[in-house]
């Protein structure tokens, strides 16, 4: 998939074909932005993996997520030997990582592009989308793996395309957003574009007869709904929240703003709430996944605007039935696309696409945001550790932060490197055993 390109010397903004629109315009902004004065804390920041554009894929978008015994599992957008992404988990033996490739995308009906990070489902299976693909315009997969033991080197494991998108009435392009679960086993998620209005919509896939049974919460695009609409989260009363990178009523931005979301179900309906309208000081462009907190308070990125320009860690704290927002922290360099993480003692950790000390990225953490937040500079990429991190973060148990980069490391990709996954180690407060 080709990815266009917006340079500034040695600095270069990858975006979506889908979102170029409105990721190139900011990006030149915040290129020649200031960095941000903050001192860097010394930290353990290793590479755990460099890829290679060969069977491990290349150019991950979204971040790790977690698994049994500290195992990673992820996407390579790209790659792989049918030059259409892969999936990868790595393991921990003794003080190394080993790479397995789990499924490799070919350009064909089973999908390919996976933009978006993979989810552990109720049964154990990964759950994924793939932005491109399929019988039309994307898919939702399944993968387990195989019945028997596998004694080979390579370990494959079976996909099954649990959907297909057809671009209307339900969706196409599933990008970047991840996918949730509800306590019945049903799956939601979203679709960037299309639907009833071209916009996107919000999915739900119930299972059914052995298979899945695809529901449209919500098209976007009428009057002044959002656009573009880049994953959900479910609160424990079955609502489902999410933002969109444009759309809504919020001015002070190139195009309209985004939003941030509910839905709630009401009668076999579900009901849109618009809890945000972007525009300006209080951030524009919220393509990260939102999280939700144990008291149903709501945290996420803007990839621009601020009070500094350079986008925002923003929460909405629920009360009443209702939230309230806040900005937590405002950057003049950071065009952060990918949300944020948050450990027991409510330390949020998030990545920033763009600045640093090399204009390559960083890796920042917000410390006491009860009060205020103080900011810490965790990790700035070199190119050569890694370059313009997209995915969110993700902590383990005992505290080790993890992440991908889009670009940079030891192979050539797009002219700077495939993208590594990355460890920093014990930064973030343990949970208790």
């Amino acid at each position: 998939m080709k990815v266009p390109t917006v340079s500034l010397g040695k600095f270069h903004f990858n975006v979506s074909p889908r979102v170029s629109m409105f990721a190139s315009a900011f990006a030149i902004a915040f290129g020649l932005a200031l960095l941000t004065t903050h001192a860097a804390q010394a930290q353990t920041f290793s590479v755990l993996h460099y890829f290679t554009d060969g069977t491990d894929g290349a150019n991950p978008y979204a971040g790790v997520t977690v698994g049994p015994g500290g195992v990673l599992y992820g996407t390579a957008s790209g790659g792989g030997t049918g030059a259409g992404g892969a999936v990868f988990k790595l393991t921990q033996v003794g003080l190394s990582w080993v790479f397995s490739p789990l499924y490799e995308f070919p350009e064909s009906s089973d999908g390919f592009a996976p933009d978006g990070a993979v989810v552990l489902g109720p049964s154990g299976a990964l759950y994924g989308t793939t932005s491109l693909g399929g019988a039309d315009f994307g898919t939702v997969f399944e993968l387990r793996p195989p019945a028997t033991v596998c004694k080979s080197v390579l370990c494959y494991w079976n996909e099954t395309v649990l959907h297909n998108f057809t671009g209307a009435p339900d969706g196409k392009y599933p990008e970047f957003g991840n996918l949730a679960f509800d306590q019945a086993g049903g799956i939601y998620g979203t679709a960037v574009e299309g639907g009833m209005y071209g916009y996107g919509i919000t999915f739900g896939l119930t299972p059914s007869g052995g298979g899945y049974t695809e529901t449209v919460l919500h098209n976007f695009g009428s009057g002044n709904d959002g656009q573009l609409p880049y994953g959900v989260v479910l609160d424990t009363a079955g609502n489902v929240y999410g933002t969109t990178g444009g759309g809504g009523t919020g001015t002070g931005c190139e195009y309209t703003c985004g939003t941030v979301y509910q839905l709630v179900p009401s009668n076999g309906d579900w009901l849109e709430n618009i809890l945000v309208n972007f525009g300006g000081t209080n951030g524009f462009y919220p393509y990260g996944n939102l999280i939700i907190d144990a008291s149903g308070n709501l945290y996420g990125t803007t990839a621009g605007g601020g009070q500094n320009g350079g986008g925002v860690v923003y929460k909405l704290t629920y009360s009443g039935g209702g939230f309230t927002f806040s900005t937590l922290y405002s950057f003049s360099a950071c065009n952060s696309q990918s949300g944020v993480v948050m450990d027991t003692a409510g330390n949020l950790f998030g990545a920033c696409w763009a600045g640093g000390a090399h204009q390559y990225g960083w890796i920042f953490e917000l410390i006491n945001c009860s009060q205020t937040c103080t900011l810490a500079d965790l990790h700035d990429f070199n190119l050569d550790d890694g370059a313009n991190p997209w995915g969110a973060p993700v902590l383990d148990p005992d505290g080790n932060l993890f992440g991908t980069t889009y670009e940079g490391g030891s192979a050539a990709c797009f002219e700077i490197g495939c993208g590594v996954v990355w460890e920093i180690a014990g930064v973030g407060a343990p949970r208790k055993k």
